[in-house]
């Protein structure tokens, strides 16, 4: 059952659940929005008219077993039902949310019920946040036991720039290369409580410790390219701790915004105490919606590269891995559909529960799969050659 197959990312999910033989459940609220968006896909699919918001109307569609994919955000406003109603259900679960407190609190409350029924629940199934889950993985599998530390960045390219791994985007990518819908989603988790994995002092064990977003800086060298981010909460954090118990910190960077990265943090840390006003967080999420270009289609020659770095107990680096990839909504799309068509095999080995990528599915089962939606680890030296 695909959720949100008429918005921009959906309908890249249908699109490659179709070419791999699927005729998924289309659920929204449009009738006649589903219907004709199959006949665009001459495809006769059956539909169900809900409310998205609403765990009984789910509930009433839902069987052990299913497979329910969401594209339907902001996910902390529009997405507890849904994910709620399939681990009650027994049902398998993936969505596409980048709101790492949208994760967070879903591992939070349903963990216990997701198990409990034999349902597997992956939020964030998607650019956001497989390739960075896989790709530190990686990096600390092959780093060992000394493996300390685990640091992920994510970027975006341009194709057809010259040697895209060199290419360093700008803040202009950061709009032409995304949909206003993820521009309102990085804005209104902005005003979100943040979090990461690290110990809360010296000493002590370390546990995910609530964090604003933004907080700090990291930098990450590639094949010669020095490349900035500023931290973001995602599921690396509850996901990768959870596979390498050996981990004692992660850190997730968002990369996106090039020689303004330093700036944006700024202006991020000055207006945090105004974040802590209820009504300047509902206004902000108010101007959010409000933001040019929500209409338009992002340009097609945009790609993902996500860079992982394991290091020893010392911070000293160990192992280097680095992911490209097709642009963050065709990976989303294709990572999307492989995955449900995955979970829907009669012969799948999921684990019950609330799980990151790596431990839901396994490493080699994610490193195939990722592979199949376009996602290929990169050697830095050799790119450096090119």
């Amino acid at each position: 059952m695909l959720l949100g197959a008429t918005g921009y990312t959906g309908q890249r999910v249908l699109r490659e659940l179709l070419a791999r033989g699927e005729k998924p459940t289309l659920a929204g609220r449009s009738r006649a929005g589903m219907l004709t968006l199959a006949d665009r896909f001459e495809a006769e699919l059956p539909v169900a008219e809900i409310d998205v918001t609403s765990a009984a109307d789910l509930a009433r569609l839902l069987e052990p077993s299913d497979v329910l994919l969401s594209t339907v955000g902001p996910f902390m406003q529009l997405g507890m039902a849904t994910v709620t109603a399939a681990a009650r259900a027994g049902a398998h679960y993936f969505d596409s949310t980048g709101e790492g407190p949208f994760a967070r609190r879903v591992l939070h409350e349903l963990d216990s019920v997701a198990s409990a029924r034999g349902a597997t629940l992956v939020p964030a199934f998607g650019y956001d946040y497989v390739p960075g889950n896989l790709a530190g993985a990686l990096a600390v599998d092959k780093a060992g036991e000394q493996a300390r530390h685990a640091e992920i960045g994510y970027f975006i390219t341009r194709s057809g720039r010259g040697d895209e791994l060199l290419y360093r985007s700008t803040l202009r990518d950061a709009y032409t290369l995304t949909t206003g819908g993820t521009r309102q989603t990085l804005v209104a988790a902005a005003a979100e409580d943040g979090f990461a994995y690290r110990p809360s002092s010296p000493g002590s064990p370390p546990h995910l410790v609530d964090e604003r977003a933004a907080k700090r800086i990291r930098t990450f060298r590639h094949a010669g390219v020095k490349r900035a981010t500023m931290t973001v909460p995602g599921t690396e954090h509850l996901g990768l701790p959870e596979v390498f118990r050996q981990l004692e910190s992660v850190e997730l960077g968002l990369g996106w915004l090039g020689r303004w990265t330093r700036p944006v943090q700024i202006a991020a840390t000055l207006q945090a105490p105004l974040l802590r006003s209820a009504k300047v967080r509902a206004a902000l999420t108010r101007w959010s919606e409000r933001l040019p270009g929500s209409h338009r289609e992002p340009d097609l020659d945009g790609r993902s590269l996500v860079i992982a770095v394991a290091r020893d107990g010392h911070g000293r680096p160990l192992t280097t891995t680095a992911l490209t990839g097709p642009d963050p909504y065709e990976m989303t799309g294709s990572l999307l559909a492989w995955g449900a068509v995955h979970a829907a095999a009669p012969d799948a080995v999921l684990k019950p529960g609330v799980h990151g990528p790596v431990a839901a599915l396994g490493l080699d089962t994610l490193r195939l799969g990722a592979a199949e939606a376009g996602v290929h680890e990169i050697d830095g030296a050799s790119a450096r050659r090119r």
